[in-house]
């Protein structure tokens, strides 16, 4: 565990839930198939000769955040560093495994990823993707159909650990905000409790952006907890892209 959770908490946290989640499975599921300051919309913004760099003119800063510090995840915290590194016990839920790990969902030009917090042990991490035509949609629609898919549950694993997710529930999708779509989901860990973490996933154009909110306080204190995802911080970011 890191001395303080005011760095990257992911892996720290899920890695906790690794005796649990060895077991079951019959881990032939791989990682994915496909496998990222002007005031410029997604919507408005003309192809990019670099996608990274769109993205970057996208992406919420700290300014425009509010409350909220917004910086790049700490190096190594993660559960797996692409989805490569990701591999899951049933093959439908690789993109919402993707969703939950801060990775892209589907097959991306590029990505980014930053953190957002109060000074709490609540963290939102904001992966922005763009695509090629067509793909940013069919991106979604894996998405949509591993939340509906993985109810039960599924397993997460990489070389540094094992994240069993005991549960997964469709939530009322958030108001679109300008967006094209948008999904909402609820993943939950058992460990201590009930750990419940949520995403929310936006569709605009040929950009995704999805939003995935974790207590780590919860594993930290070995409590039960809730993560909701930021409506004002969702709000800064949507207004980015719409």
């Amino acid at each position: 565990m890191k001395r303080t959770m005011l760095t990257l908490p992911l892996l720290s946290a899920l890695s906790l839930t690794t005796l649990t989640a060895c077991g079951g499975g019959d881990d032939t599921g791989s990682a994915a198939e496909t496998t990222a300051r002007p005031k410029t919309t997604a919507s408005q913004a003309s192809p990019s000769a670099d996608p990274a760099a769109r993205l970057a003119e996208l992406l919420v800063t700290k300014a425009e955040a509010g409350d909220y510090d917004v910086r790049e995840p700490a190096a190594g915290d993660a559960l797996a560093e692409s989805q490569e590194e990701l591999r899951v016990d049933k093959k439908a839920c690789a993109p919402l495994a993707y969703a939950t790990n801060y990775l892209p969902v589907g097959d991306p030009e590029a990505s980014l990823t930053h953190v957002a917090d109060k000074g709490t042990t609540v963290y939102t991490y904001i992966t922005l993707a763009t695509y090629a035509e067509g793909e940013a949609e069919a991106a979604m629609k894996g998405l949509a159909e591993a939340v509906t898919s993985c109810a039960s549950g599924y397993t997460a694993k990489s070389s540094k650990a094992a994240t069993t997710y005991s549960s997964v529930t469709k939530e009322t999708s958030p108001s679109k905000s300008g967006a094209d779509e948008s999904i909402a989901a609820a993943s939950t860990v058992a460990y201590k409790g009930t750990q419940t973490m949520r995403n929310q996933t936006f569709r605009f154009g040929d950009t995704i952006v999805n939003y995935f909110s974790i207590n780590s306080g919860g594993f930290i204190h070995g409590r039960s907890s809730q993560a909701e995802v930021p409506a004002e911080l969702v709000e800064a970011q949507n207004a980015k892209l719409g």
